[in-house]
Formats: C-alpha cells, sequence, structure tokens
C-alpha cells in the first residue's frame, strides 16, 4: 500500500510532536477535499509504501509523541487495527482522524488495548441526514446512522477526542446542520475552521471564497450553546 506521510507536525496532534500517515481512499466526495489525489487513488511522486513509512517514523522515535492515522479515510483499511497496534509497540501515542463511517472498525480498534487510540478527531460535516449527497455512490444509505453509531461509541470509550468542522461558502452548512449535529457532541472541544480553495476534489471550488469570519463565529457560537466547547479558529489553526 503505498501512503503519504508528514515527517514531522506540530499541529496535528495536540500536544504532541508528530507524524502524520495518510492512508488512500474514502467512501465520501466532499467537493471541498484538499486530498483529492489520496482520496481517487491517484499515483503521485511523493507518495511511499506503508513499510517505507514506518522505517522512517522508527528512525524518529526518539523526537516523536505520536502517529496521525488520517486520509482520505483511514478505517477503510482492514488492517487498521494491526497498523496501530505497530505504532504503539513504537511506544507512540496514536491519534486517528476519521469521518465516523466506520463504526464496525471503530469498535475494532477501542476494543483490543493494543489497537486502541490515544486522541481520535471525529468530522461533523453536515447534517447526518444529507450525508448522502457527499457519498461516493452507490454508498449514500444510513450514513447518518452510523456517524451516529460512532459518535455514541466515541463518547462512552472515555478516549480524548475532538470534533471537527469546516465553515464552508455559499452557505453550504448553514445553522440548521449544527443543530442536526449538536446531539452527536459531548462536551468535547468541537472546533471550526475556515474552507482554504486550492487542489479541492472538485476544482469549482478551488476559488471560492473563504466565508466571513461573522459566518464561522455565528456556527460556533451556536454551536457553543447547544453543545459546549466550541472554538473558532483561523487558518493556521489559531483561535479567532
Amino acid at each position: 500500500m503505498k501512503i503519504a506521510l508528514r515527517k514531522t507536525s506540530l499541529v496535528d496532534f495536540p500536544g504532541c510532536v508528530s507524524a502524520v500517515i495518510f492512508t488512500p481512499g474514502c467512501n465520501l466526495r466532499c467537493p471541498w477535499c484538499h486530498n483529492r489525489d489520496l482520496v481517487l487513488g491517484n499515483e503521485t511522486e511523493d507518495l511511499i509504501t506503508l513499510e517505507a513509512g514506518l522505517v522512517h517514523i522508527r528512525k524518529r522515535q526518539p523526537v516523536l509523541g505520536g502517529v496521525v492515522l488520517s486520509g482520505g479515510e483511514p478505517c477503510l483499511l482492514d488492517e487498521l487495527p494491526h497498523l496501530a497496534a505497530s505504532i504503539k509497540e513504537l511506544r507512540l501515542k496514536v491519534k486517528l482522524d476519521t469521518n465516523g463511517l466506520y463504526p464496525a472498525m471503530l469498535e475494532k480498534l477501542l476494543s483490543r488495548e493494543e489497537s486502541r487510540p490515544y486522541y481520535i478527531a471525529l468530522d461533523l460535516k453536515i447534517a447526518p441526514a444529507r450525508y448522502g449527497e457527499l457519498a461516493n455512490a452507490p454508498q449514500t444509505i444510513g450514513l447518518g446512522d452510523k456517524l451516529t453509531e460512532s459518535a455514541v461509541l466515541l463518547r462512552a470509550s472515555g478516549i480524548a477526542h475532538e470534533y471537527r468542522t469546516l465553515a464552508l461558502p455559499n452557505g453550504f452548512i448553514s445553522e440548521k446542520d449544527i443543530e442536526a449535529l449538536a446531539p452527536l457532541a459531548d462536551g468535547a472541544p468541537w472546533y471550526f475552521r475556515p474552507f482554504r480553495g486550492g487542489n479541492c476534489l472538485d476544482p469549482a471550488w478551488d476559488d471560492l471564497e473563504a466565508p466571513e469570519t461573522g459566518s464561522q463565529s455565528r456556527l460556533k457560537t451556536l454551536a457553543e450553546t447547544l453543545a459546549g466547547k466550541a472554538r473558532a479558529l483561523g487558518k493556521n489553526g489559531i483561535s479567532l
């Protein structure tokens, strides 16, 4: 399997210097996604084998605190529990970034200490009932129920976690979406970041402007009222 590897990150894993493994493939086709080549499974020059990535992580073990498993959607991988366990054997913490649409895999990771992540970031994109708008056909049925199931698993797990939402242009996400998503949150941090154009899965999104700060703040304020601990972030990840 080919992956993309970010060798060092100071922002992807709270409290940790980390490496980030980006795995290929995704069951969604979010038009704003910046990882278009990974989502579509395109071969690019910067991809390396998973084995080569793990070799690099072993070499960097003394300066790393953890490894982020991101994508694409890492929960697509049957070998994800083994990969998480391999990283933990290096005495490194594992963070999982997921769209939450594979609750069976999430439950498998959580059920075994050797593969259990230290931290999980769950995307809350739009209202659960709208997830079919983002799906890679024919996987359009029941996605909202799967997201809800993952949120319930996460809440019960006791694992440190966060929720993530993009403030999107043209009103693609609205206050009605936040009202529908809020019951899935449980008081853990809920971060709102602004959309950025460039290398989007749908090239028509590349030239769209980020929503006004006020629009992002309104979504954040509503989320905070309904679920608590919401925070609006700038493009650099700093709180507004």
